[in-house]
């Protein structure tokens, strides 16, 4: 588990590094801005921020990476198990399976698996295996849903600080005048800023992400049935 996170870590700074070169060569004038926008901020909020911007980017990605080597062609990977089926070899289509990658051909393996116990063991292997692929395919996503939460939080937080900030020179100084408490309004306002901008890049990540695993799941569950069809009407069952 550290190795892992470790790796996202290295993983989501090497990304936050190139995407800020790729920005700075694209728009050096924007990308000044932003920079000095970042540093007027109070570091101690912004650093957070950033943080949850990187670690959050790493599982998006991983997630990403790991939900597009799952997705797999249904369609074909049932005929295959049709035709061995076909050709009477049980131990083929298993095999089919099995060297297919994605959680779809591990469900159907193990439906495969339990042939022998009839269709009511086959639907009940399909389902309780089709929940252990369902927590794989969703893992991280609690992670990414927490960095979305913390990093408004702390811009919020960065925001009450400024505030207060602002408040203590106004009574230092006694002088209720804008040079005053420009200062404690503006790391107020860029700290509220960032953290929702981290937090609307990793929402959308998080979305694509749950519509893609929707889509996996869907799939899944139609070759499940279709697994089922095809064993009966190639009389597996006996």
């Amino acid at each position: 588990m550290r190795k892992l996170s470790a790796l996202l870590l290295v993983f989501g700074i090497s990304i936050y590094s190139g995407a800020t070169n790729l920005m700075a060569q694209a728009d050096p004038s924007g990308f000044q801005v932003l920079k000095e926008k970042f540093i007027e901020g109070d570091w101690r909020f912004m650093v957070l921020v950033l943080v949850c911007l990187i670690l959050g980017l790493a599982f998006c990605i991983e997630r990403i990476i790991t939900l597009n080597i799952a997705t797999t062609n249904t369609d074909k990977l049932l005929e295959r198990i049709d035709e061995n089926l076909k050709a009477g070899d049980l131990q083929g289509a298993m095999e089919v399976c099995k060297s297919t990658q994605g959680p779809t051909a591990s469900v159907l393996y193990e439906g495969l698996k339990n042939a022998n116990g009839g269709p009511e063991a086959v639907e009940k292997a399909i389902v309780s295996y089709g929940g252990v692929q369902m927590g794989l395919l969703e893992k991280g996503l609690v992670w990414i849903s927490l960095f979305i939460a913390i990093a408004p939080m702390l811009g919020f937080m960065g925001t009450v600080i400024g505030m207060i900030q602002a408040f203590d020179r106004i009574a230092e100084v006694g002088d209720l005048s804008p040079a005053v408490v420009a200062d404690g309004i503006k790391v107020a306002l860029l700290t509220t800023v960032f953290g929702l901008i981290v937090a609307i890049i990793l929402q959308i990540f998080y979305n694509y992400i749950v519509s893609k695993i929707d889509g996996i799941v869907n799939k899944m569950e139609d070759a499940s049935i279709a697994l089922v069809d095809v064993m009966a009407s190639n009389n597996v069952f006996k």
